[in-house]
């Protein structure tokens, strides 16, 4: 319900079609005006798998920001966080449609010109013909390449340029009118160190685990569902601006798995220590070694749904395991509660639905 609120005061022309929360249709506003949206969201209400759909004005607006939203859509934590990014992302893309029908002055290209050579041109990676959009690469201390888009107005440099970057945190400039392209670019260096605990920490993950999920992560991307066994894993949310502290864990597999692996963190939580890497906190404290990529195949502990036979459905893995020991299958959410829904032995409290598994009938 606070949720729904949140939502109203942000968006409230965006309303509920559902009880369970999974469409929601209306319009979404931004310079003063409205473009109408609709909102599909799974039964588990996982916001990396939902669907939007909009009309062809605002499809056309948002077409070059696509890449951008989709990643919006795997980090944000919630509906109201995702839509208060689309309105960014429309405001900036609203104000470049704008701006393309603004004669820029000659000293707009000039100043831009004599910026990018200051810099170096060995700095940039894209300039699109209009001189609207610079695209800037740069390595961190560990030699991780990245890029960040500036999309210029006719004011510049009046005006600070719309940046827009992969990190899992807001990245604001600091700009005054004598500033230049070498300024917001000695910034994203800035942030870009600031971010290199919470890079290590995960690159250290995809490098000696068997990440689930995501399957090609992005760098603002905060969680990994880190496989364990034989369909069991753990998906942890890492906090960027404290990598090396205790992230958020949530394990995903049958109850005599995953029992132990709780009761284990639970009573070892007090050990973590912040001078030690957070995969090796992570073995310590579960008391476990996670498959190794040079030892296993992902195949090893991937297995397909037992109702659809695939093991990716719309991006997503295989995420319930039937909890008979002896069974084991896993399903994705999506996928059973469907097929519960469909058993005239099952019942349902709220979203919630009880029922046998189809492999095992327990």
């Amino acid at each position: 319900m606070a949720g729904t609120r949140a939502l109203l005061r942000q968006c409230p022309l965006l309303l509920p079609q559902d009880r369970h929360g999974t469409a929601y249709e209306g319009f979404v506003t931004a310079q003063g005006r409205n473009f109408h949206i609709r909102i599909l969201l799974p039964v588990d209400l996982q916001l990396k798998n939902a669907r939007i759909e909009c009309s062809w004005r605002l499809k056309r607006i948002l077409h070059g920001y696509r890449h951008i939203l989709k990643q919006r859509l795997h980090s944000c934590p919630d509906l109201v966080s995702f839509m208060v990014e689309l309105k960014t992302v429309l405001e900036i893309a609203l104000k470049n449609t704008q701006d393309l029908h603004i004669p820029r002055p000659p000293e707009y290209y000039s100043c831009l010109v004599r910026d990018l050579e200051i810099l170096g041109w060995n700095r940039v990676a894209y300039v699109d013909t209009g001189l609207s959009t610079v695209k800037l690469k740069a390595e961190d201390s560990c030699g991780r390449q990245h890029l960040i888009t500036l999309k210029l107005n006719a004011k510049y440099p009046t005006e600070p340029p719309d940046c827009l970057v992969d990190f899992p945190v807001p990245f604001a400039v600091s700009w005054m009118p004598q500033n230049s392209l070498i300024d917001i670019y000695n910034q994203f260096l800035a942030a870009l160190e600031s971010l290199k605990a919470f890079w290590d920490a995960l690159d250290e993950i995809d490098g000696k685990t068997w990440v689930l999920e995501p399957e090609n992560p992005t760098r603002s991307a905060t969680t990994r569902r880190i496989a364990i066994g034989n369909n069991v894993s753990v998906n942890i949310e890492v906090d960027p601006r404290h990598p090396n502290m205790l992230p958020e864990c949530y394990f995903l597999g049958a109850d005599h798995e995953v029992n132990p692996l709780r009761t284990k963190l639970n009573n070892n939580m007090h050990l973590w220590d912040p001078e030690v890497s957070l995969l090796q906190n992570l073995r310590e404290l579960l008391g476990i070694d996670f498959p190794s990529r040079a030892v296993l195949e992902k195949s090893d502990f991937a297995k397909d749904c037992g109702i659809c036979y695939a093991y990716r459905l719309e991006g997503s893995a295989p995420d319930h395991v039937c909890d008979d020991p002896r069974c084991g299958q896993p399903f994705h959410q999506a996928c059973l509660y469907e097929w519960l829904q469909g058993l005239p032995t099952s019942r349902q409290s709220f979203n919630v639905i009880f029922g046998e598994c189809p492999y095992c009938n327990k």
